[in-house]
């Protein structure tokens, strides 16, 4: 009986030994996991989905390009905010967004003239414009009908209507 006993006692230390070093040593997020967790975080903002995040041993280093300044300082602070994360290396580059140039609209007055000049070979068609909108009226050959259409976009008006022309 006595040796049973201190077998239970023993065993009982055995245990309390045990658990008091596990649940006293906290493990370390894994670097993985802080790199899933950096990643949700920005691609949440639409600012800073352009980052790209590595993690190693509790260092997260952000790399891409973002639209501005205010997209590179969100990423830092996204990534510098997950638990686990001991620094950020911040070697986001700022690129805008290229946006398209505009699409120029001739003028009516030299846009007129142009489709006067343009529509001259093709007398059965009459044209007007009228805010930058070439109509066409009259009769035309099938033929013929993309070689006018080619010089008319190409004055860069806002639209050609060629729907009251007939197609011969």
């Amino acid at each position: 009986m006595k040796k049973s006993m201190n077998r239970m006692i023993a065993a009982l230390m055995v245990f309390a030994v045990m658990t008091a070093a596990l649940t006293g040593c906290k493990s370390k997020p894994k670097d993985a996991d802080l790199k899933a967790a950096i990643e949700t975080a920005l691609l949440a903002n639409p600012a800073t989905s352009g980052a790209m995040v590595t993690v190693n041993e509790g260092v997260a280093t952000l790399n891409g390009s973002v639209a501005d300044e205010t997209g590179k300082q969100a990423a830092d602070r996204a990534a510098a905010t997950i638990p686990g994360v001991k620094s950020v290396v911040n070697n986001l580059t700022v690129t805008p967004v290229n946006t398209a140039a505009p699409v120029v609209v001739a003028a009516d007055d030299a846009l007129t003239a142009a489709v006067k000049d343009a529509t001259k070979d093709f007398p059965t068609v009459t044209a007007t414009v009228s805010d930058g909108v070439v109509t066409l009226k009259g009769e035309i050959q099938k033929a013929n009908l993309q070689k006018l259409m080619m010089v008319l976009q190409a004055l860069k008006p806002k639209k050609v209507d060629n729907s009251q022309l007939v197609i011969k």
